[in-house]
């Protein structure tokens, strides 16, 4: 919790006038069992009403005083919890957006959209009590012990008996729940991934009958959650049984030793009176205590899986000066003996990959499911590191160029075509902000995509659902592959982005790449050797390793993994 803190630095008064205004109202209270006292020892015992009417309307003070020092310490509270929320939340996404590759595929989708709303949620909430309660009740309880000993000292004994025992237990849940809360925030995530991947997978769930057996697993792993949480619920529950237990048992001895001193008349009744109010006070104050600890057990385990992620190494925000590109380099890339292997994976993703490209070339990249084909591109925008070998972009070592001046000279429509929320001109303004409407029909035009806009009302101006769940497939593919256009990079990197096509649209697509101005520096990743048999190069992966390397007509003589995938899908009968 304490490497969070400094997301509250813009709200420092806050924290100080909301404890200070709770510490007034404090005050005040205390003094309300010896306003009862006075009220019924003189007044009443003495018959005095005009001291009952002057206690009274001193006692309406001290509540209209207690009531709006409370009220201005929840505003404080609020103000400042709501705005340290905000501040987490937004470091939070910015870091998130500066995660690496390899941090997005440990952390997953799933748990950094817990972090997002569940976790600083609870912090949210934590924040806001401790400032509210975290001084208010010990100042209660040590404030309401004292004044019990100016009352009377000897049955003021019973408040220095009863708060240390109090305390043991209440250090004793907390040490009990707090390494129980992570588990359950963990086993939350679970649940969480879990439910992500049925709605995402519903309709393929469906197709096959499979609702109850998904159903089912998720009970299983939410009855874990349910069983976790009941758990780590009872034990914390315990503790309010327990200080009541001992509160009421300190309550009954305080009455009788009071009453025993009243009738030796060492105490009066007002000062019992008196007694019993400030260890009512302490009895309140605890559990609400009991309660904020209990609370601030989840902020600091949610706390604490925060800090984790802001963390995790991410990438430097760096903005600095695009470098001097030779042009007799520019659109040039070669690799050289490259290896990647992933986290805590078995075996290499890649192994021992050498090949160039020159500006304006197209290179095809083909191979079974897993053979490392988008984990080749990716290591282009440096999206992954090699762990072995050589990159050289530009004439420039991968490592040497500045990863925001590489990505803004990259294209890259991935593998899921994604569109996001707002309209078709905003997500194609993504490859460029500056671009006019002339550069965004060129793209879509390129894109094969102009008619999926003509036939919108609204063209351009057409909404776009969150994912793009408003077009089919294919449409999504295009737009995406304009998108990429639209910027106008050296480098356009296709990553199995036409599968959704047909092959006639497929066609007209590489065609219209082929004739771009400035064409870019074209990498397909395709499974169909339909999309890659033109290609000035063709790269061949198997298993991760560069089985073979030529165009087509060379690698339907020399590679027999390229010949096989050929056949598999132009049969001799039907060639």
């Amino acid at each position: 919790m304490k490497k969070l803190l400094r997301y509250l630095a813009d709200y420092k008064k806050e924290c100080i006038l909301g404890p200070l205004f709770k510490a007034l109202e404090v005050v005040f209270e205390l003094m309300v069992p010896l306003v009862v006292a006075s009220m019924i020892d003189r007044g009443i015992g003495g018959g005095d009403r005009a001291h009952i009417i002057r206690m009274a309307l001193l006692m309406a003070l001290l509540a209209a005083v207690g009531l709006t020092s409370t009220l201005t310490a929840q505003f404080f509270a609020a103000k400042a919890a709501v705005g340290f929320a905000a501040n987490l939340r937004h470091a939070l996404m910015s870091h998130i957006q500066r995660l690496t590759f390899s941090d997005l595929d440990r952390i997953g989708s799933s748990e950094l959209i817990t972090h997002m709303t569940g976790d600083v949620n609870q912090v949210q909430t934590g924040v806001n009590l401790a400032i509210r309660l975290l001084t208010r009740s010990p100042i209660i309880v040590f404030g309401a012990m004292i004044m019990a000993f100016t009352v009377d000292f000897k049955s003021a004994l019973v408040f220095a008996g009863v708060i240390p025992l109090l305390g043991g237990v209440v250090l004793t849940v907390m040490l009990v729940t707090i390494p129980m809360y992570r588990r359950v925030q963990g086993q939350l995530d679970t649940v969480t991934d879990s439910a992500r991947d049925t709605l995402d997978g519903v309709r393929a769930i469906r197709a096959f009958r499979l609702e109850s057996r998904e159903t089912a697993r998720f009970r299983e792993k939410n009855s874990l959650l349910t069983a976790m949480q009941e758990k780590v619920g009872g034990i914390a529950a315990l503790m309010n049984p327990a200080t009541y237990v001992l509160i009421n048992g300190a309550v009954i001895l305080l009455i009788y030793i009071g009453a025993v001193r009243v009738n030796a008349g060492g105490l009066t009744q007002g000062s019992v009176i008196a007694l019993y109010n400030y260890m009512s006070q302490i009895l309140v104050e605890l559990i609400k205590l009991a309660n904020l600890i209990i609370t601030l057990n989840k902020t600091a385990a949610c706390a604490d899986r925060i800090a984790a992620v802001l963390e995790t190494g991410g990438e430097p925000d760096t903005a600095s000066a695009p470098p001097e590109i030779s042009p007799a380099n520019a659109g040039s890339i070669r690799f050289s003996h490259v290896s990647f292997t992933y986290p805590d994976a078995a075996a290499p993703a890649l192994s021992d990959i050498s090949f160039s490209a020159e500006r304006g070339e197209v290179i095809g990249v083909i191979g079974g499911t897993g053979s490392g084909k988008s984990t080749l591109v990716s290591l282009i925008p440096r999206f992954y590191e090699p762990t072995e070998g050589s990159i050289v972009i530009d004439g420039i070592p991968s490592p040497d160029y500045e990863k925001q001046a590489l990505r803004a000279r990259v294209g890259v429509v991935p593998q899921k075509a994604m569109l996001f929320h707002g309209t078709i001109r905003e997500n194609l303004k993504w490859g460029n902000p500056a671009a006019d409407d002339a550069a965004l029909r060129q793209a879509l035009e390129t894109a094969q995509a102009a008619d999926v806009v003509s036939a919108k009302e609204k063209g351009l101006d057409e909404p776009v659902t969150e994912g793009g769940r408003n077009f089919s497939g294919g449409q999504r593919q295009r737009l995406t592959i304009a998108r990429a256009l639209v910027k106008r990079p050296a480098f356009l990197i296709l990553d199995d982005s036409a599968s959704a096509l047909d092959y006639a649209t497929d066609l007209k697509l590489r065609q219209a790449l082929r004739i771009l101005p400035d064409a870019p520096t074209v990498f397909i990743v395709s499974q169909r050797t339909a999309s890659i048999q033109h290609a000035d190069r063709i790269l061949v992966l198997e298993d991760g390793r560069l089985a073979g390397i030529g165009r087509h007509d060379e690698l339907l003589e020399s590679c027999p993994v390229y010949r096989e995938i050929y056949d598999s899908q132009f049969p001799k009968e039907v060639r």
